[in-house]
């Protein structure tokens, strides 16, 4: 019974430090493969460009013609081309359906008056209501 209270702390923390090494070794590889031109993920949220990657530090382009020096450990993830190019741009135009852009067509109402923020046309909807 002792031998059981003794072994189950010594358990836990064995499984912490395996999976600690484990996620060190996953950044590690991920800072290896950084190269100029990916898109990345910083802790902080921000998505930038590797322009260049140094011993310690990497540049990142945080917006065009602006570079940023920051440490290795600051990359959150390094991004798929595609998946950056999604979040920085959008939703690429291709991927929409042409069907979804006619039903959003059809189904605005014709005899629908468009919103107007005008200060004379709203004084004169308020002066005459419509009856029905």
């Amino acid at each position: 019974m002792n031998f059981i209270i003794l072994l189950l702390p010594l358990l836990a923390i064995f499984l912490m430090f395996r999976s600690q090494k484990k996620r060190q070794s996953q950044m590690q590889t991920m800072q290896s493969a950084l190269q100029p031109g990916s898109g990345v993920r910083t802790i902080g949220g921000m998505y930038a460009l590797v322009k260049a990657v140094n011993d310690e530090t990497i540049e990142l382009e945080v917006a065009p013609g602006v570079v940023a020096h920051y440490t290795k450990g600051a990359i959150a993830a390094v991004l798929e081309p595609l998946e950056y190019d999604a979040i920085i741009n959008g939703r690429p135009a291709e991927d929409e359906s042409e069907e979804d852009a006619v039903e959003a067509v059809e189904g605005t109402d014709a005899d629908e008056k468009p919103l107007s923020l005008s200060k004379d046309e709203a004084k004169a909807g308020a002066e005459a209501p419509e009856s029905k």
